[in-house]
């Protein structure tokens, strides 16, 4: 068999291998193994074709990788800022800095204050932000 042959049939392996691990690790090995290929078209010393899959394997990871997963992800949303973020809820347990409860659209949320002070129970707040569980909310001047 050729050299272009061989690496092709690498190329397609890293191809078949990053289909079952999506991590666009394999895929950089690929890229290196069709260039190293087209290379091996004009450079018969194996030695060279080993420098040259490890230069394009190395410049794949550093360059194209970041570029190729910032594409490929997407920001996951959870809904929350649509529904909770800047509506208001009442207060069912006062709302401190580390502890509280709010309740809104029937729901019970643990809350805390975004601007460190108490608020009593009874009173309206706004929703600033969340973290997993717990809202961030502010005192409305009522």
């Amino acid at each position: 068999m050729l050299a272009w042959q061989i690496l092709s049939i690498v190329g397609i392996l890293f191809i078949i291998l990053e289909v079952f691990t999506p991590s666009m690790f394999f895929l950089n090995f690929a890229l290196a193994a069709f260039l190293t290929a087209i290379a091996s078209l004009y450079i018969s010393k194996v030695i060279f074709l080993t420098l040259i899959f490890f230069i394009l394997s190395f410049i794949s990871f550093v360059f194209l990788r970041p570029l190729i997963l910032k594409r490929t992800q997407k920001e996951t949303e959870t809904g929350l800022n649509d529904k909770y973020i800047g509506k208001i809820a009442k207060v069912i347990e006062a709302v401190s800095e580390f502890s509280g409860v709010i309740t809104i659209y029937g729901e019970r949320w643990e809350a805390r204050s975004i601007d460190k002070t108490e608020i009593p129970a009874g009173a309206e707040v706004k929703i600033v932000k969340n973290e997993s569980i717990v809202m961030y909310v502010e005192k409305l001047n009522n």
